[in-house]
């Protein structure tokens, strides 16, 4: 019996059949996928022309082929194209379009031998097509085969033999963003900057025990009720306690009892830590130097956890979302670089201030989505709802406070900054009042914390007042 072959698809994903005439995609098609997941180019000719044979409608078959997609893609929907596509020309357009749709696409290549293909022609009856066409198919799905993954393609399976087409067998798998399953209940915490003292004050407030390991250092922190943490990002650079806010976090991650999404201060790190060629600015300096101490085991463990933070979080059955710097309703749930972008570093006007830094464009005053969005990356002096999203960045680093939302209460929990820790360039504004006050406009790498009306915040002095970075 022959090794079945494991496919593994996304299950928002464009997927490209691609193999010559007679290597059997149409079967492969219908045989795994849904009848109206599946849109073939020789039915699309039968649209436009009655024929599904007609060659000469192949150009008007194919606008409405890439036109179905386009519309299946926009709808979220898993779609397959059985064609050819052996050609570049060919699958240039449908990778354009799983892009415009931030949408993974994927290959699946029926790469068997030309002599199969000639045998199975000829036992046609119903279509002839020469074995000069299968043979010129065969030459460029060869040369393809080679070139799938840098022409843009997430994930390439490549089934080289009868047996094999015949024993694959499909899964399909959530993106690792989907964790609608997941109900909480959550305490979504905002950026932390390396301020210790006060999210282990903050954790206190909200009700979590802390667990130590032999050495006394805090590595969990469990909730008797079951509620978790959701970090949003940007744990690290300019406080004085980043390995310590960076043990926790790794600790309730892999223990079940924290979510984080990668901050943009993670990905620099992520950058520096790798060798690449970073500027040691906006507080990376001392988040390599505090690293330096814990030593090499330490620094890759940081390293691989990094890695493995995701862009945005879609929860409780969708009516939640978390990303560092928020996310428009077109990108919720969907996966690919300007995905990732948008998440860890929201969107410009393509203009500057007058401080020279690029100015954020206010995305949360058009969002109307059905979710929730909570997110950070641009502190506020206090959070405030606009359009069911709320920045929960308060600025902790520059002397404002560190700020949680009990979903789904929405209850704010704040802890009053020890001291301020890092001194920017301008003040902090404060938040969304109106169309034309943008303090989505700044950013956390530039921002100043000037005193502003009280907070909805529960204070409490932080544990070990008399060490700055005593540990609970």
């Amino acid at each position: 019996m022959p090794t079945a072959t494991q496919i593994d698809l996304p299950d928002l994903s464009l997927v490209l059949l691609i193999g010559a005439s007679s290597s059997g995609k149409s079967t492969f098609a219908a045989k795994h996928f849904g009848p109206f997941e599946v849109i073939s180019s020789d039915y699309c000719r039968g649209l436009v022309s009655n024929d599904t044979e007609n060659q000469r409608a192949t150009d008007e078959a194919f606008d409405l082929l890439r036109t179905i997609v386009g519309k299946r893609l926009a709808a979220g929907l898993l779609t397959v194209v059985d064609a050819t596509n052996v050609h570049a020309s060919a699958r240039q357009p449908l990778l354009a379009l799983a892009k415009a749709h931030d949408v993974l696409p994927v290959a699946i290549v029926l790469d068997l031998p030309s002599a199969v293909l000639f045998q199975r022609a000829h036992d046609r009856p119903d279509r002839r097509i020469s074995n000069y066409s299968i043979q010129t198919q065969y030459r460029q799905l060869r040369f393809a085969v080679k070139h799938l993954e840098q022409e843009g393609f997430r994930h390439v399976f490549v089934l080289t033999s009868p047996e094999q087409v015949e024993s694959a067998v499909i899964t399909r798998r959530r993106l690792y963003t989907d964790r609608r399953e997941d109900h909480g209940p959550f305490d979504v915490i905002g950026d932390i900057h390396g301020c210790w003292d006060e999210l282990s004050t903050l954790l206190t407030l909200l009700g979590y025990q802390f667990l130590h390991d032999d050495q006394g250092r805090t590595v969990d922190a469990v909730h008797p009720e079951g509620r978790r943490v959701v970090f949003l990002g940007d744990l690290v650079d300019r406080g004085p306690g980043v390995v310590s806010v960076l043990r926790l976090a790794m600790g309730m991650t892999a223990a079940g009892h924290a979510l984080t999404v990668m901050g943009n201060h993670e990905a620099k790190l992520v950058r520096a830590l790798q060798g690449r060629q970073v500027t040691l600015s906006h507080g990376l300096a001392e988040t390599m130097a505090q690293l330096a101490g814990e030593g090499p085991a330490f620094t890759q463990q940081v390293l691989d956890w990094c890695c493995d933070l995701r862009s945005h979080y879609l929860l409780d059955g969708g009516r939640l979302v978390v990303a560092h710097a928020g996310l428009k309703q077109a990108y919720q749930g969907r996966a690919s670089a300007r995905v990732r972008s948008f998440a860890l570093f929201g969107d410009t006007t393509g203009e500057s201030d007058e401080y020279g830094l690029p100015i954020r464009y206010p995305w949360a005053e058009d969002y109307r989505g059905p979710a929730m969005v909570l997110y950070g990356h641009t502190p506020v002096l206090q959070p405030e709802w606009l359009n069911n999203t709320l920045c929960l960045d308060t600025g902790c680093v520059f002397g404002g406070a560190l700020s949680a939302l009990r979903y789904r209460s929405k209850e704010i929990v704040s802890v009053p900054a020890r001291r301020v820790y890092a001194e920017p360039k301008r003040p902090l504004t404060p938040p969304y009042q109106g169309r034309g006050d943008a303090p989505h406009n700044q950013r956390d790498d530039d921002v100043q914390h000037t005193p502003g009306p009280g907070r909805t915040e529960q204070r409490a002095q932080p544990p070990g007042a008399e060490a700055e970075q005593r540990e609970p």
